[in-house]
């Protein structure tokens, strides 16, 4: 688990204790080994891909300890402990957070200009996260809304329109070549239990065979057994099973131990597909997240 940047803030100062410029990245590599992270926790990213989540809480309990004055930055991508940080750790305290930078006038002032009323419902739950964490989870709790919206509308439509629907997906998605093409070698087959075939590239050099099912019930082992030799029949080798309710875990199981390749998607999956492809949703709004150019200050 990625611990929280408040829970960085004494490992980060103690690995500057020496004295000497600590690079910002080697801080980074040296404290995801200390803490025995996974090579997926190292690298999994903030949802606007801009940069990783451990790297970001890092770089947050850097400028806290900065702004209480506990760290300074001699030069840049650096930093190196003050006078007062080392006081701090001559405490030999069990955890350093914003509560207890909250005794240096600096960081109060800090926390005046960058930080909501204290007073605020919540304040001191939400000040457990940096500010791209609250992002991130709010931009996720958005999205399980919409895809839960999405799906029942989908399940709403009829069965044509769904199969229009699985057209679009699979386009945007990079398959088929064109709405065109696609729409022309999907839908109607209906060739024991394959209910279409598309394009895997634009030029045709491999297909894919799908089955669309837009069920209330959970599609079981048998069913998925009916497509895989469906595609045996076929001599095909490339399957995507699409529904809109679920895969018991003995289906799952099944397409996992056979030697096609055999891709389910449930209602879920296919809901957010749709938002991530553009199919059935438009833009509301767009943020962006934006950080300091340096190379400007440095006139480069």
């Amino acid at each position: 688990m990625i611990p929280g940047f408040q829970d960085l803030m004494l490992p980060l100062l103690e690995l500057a204790k020496d004295g000497e410029e600590h690079s910002f990245k080697d801080a980074v590599d040296e404290l995801a080994k200390q803490l025995d992270l996974t090579p997926e926790e190292r690298s999994k990213l903030l949802p606007s891909g801009t940069d990783r989540v451990f790297r970001n809480r890092v770089g947050w309990a850097k400028t806290h300890l900065k702004k209480a004055g506990l760290l300074t930055y001699p030069k840049r991508g650096y930093f190196k402990i003050t006078d007062r940080g080392r006081e701090v750790l001559e405490k030999n305290l069990d955890r350093i957070d914003i509560k207890y930078l909250d005794r240096f006038k600096e960081f109060q002032e800090f926390r005046k200009s960058s930080q909501v009323e204290e007073d605020e419902d919540g304040f001191e739950e939400l000040e457990e996260y940096t500010p791209e964490d609250l992002i991130e989870m709010g931009y996720k709790n958005y999205i399980d809304s919409l895809a839960n919206e999405l799906l029942d509308k989908v399940k709403e439509s009829p069965w044509e329109f769904f199969e229009d629907l699985v057209v679009d997906l699979l386009v945007k998605m990079g398959y088929g070549g064109s709405i065109k093409d696609a729409g022309r070698s999907i839908g109607g087959v209906g060739d024991e239990g394959i209910d279409g075939v598309i394009k895997q590239d634009i030029l045709g050099l491999d297909v894919i065979y799908i089955q669309a099912k837009k069920w209330e019930n959970t599609i079981t082992r048998p069913e998925v057994q009916k497509f895989a030799g469906a595609l045996q029949g076929m001599n095909a080798v490339k399957g995507v099973f699409i529904t809109t309710s679920n895969f018991s875990n003995n289906a799952k199981d099944y397409a996992e131990s056979i030697t096609s390749k055999v891709i389910l998607i449930n209602g879920e999956e296919l809901a957010k597909l749709m938002i991530e492809h553009g199919v059935g949703v438009s833009v509301k709004s767009l943020y962006q997240i934006k950080d300091i150019d340096n190379d400007y200050f440095l006139g480069e």
